[in-house]
């Protein structure tokens, strides 16, 4: 098992270039895969994808678009 692991190591993430390299290249693959005909997003995709976007708006409050649209856009009527 640690030859195994050692040769993964090795070949994969030793180098920090090569590590990105695979792990967007296995995040590409498997999209394609996911988006392949016949397979839909199932419960536990949306669950994910909907506390992480829920995560990221709360770290990032008040400075995303559409938190600061109405800004722009009062003053943008207002100039007319």
């Amino acid at each position: 098992m640690s030859g195994m692991l050692g040769t993964v190591y090795n070949a994969v993430l030793r180098s920090n270039t090569t590590m990105l390299f695979t792990v967007f290249g296995a995040a590409f693959g498997l999209q394609l895969y996911e988006s392949a005909e016949g397979m839909e997003a199932d419960g536990n995709d949306r669950a994910f994808d909907t506390s992480s976007d829920k995560i990221w708006d709360r770290v990032n409050r008040g400075r995303q678009w559409k938190d600061i649209k109405h800004r722009y856009m009062e003053a943008a009527e207002d100039d007319e």
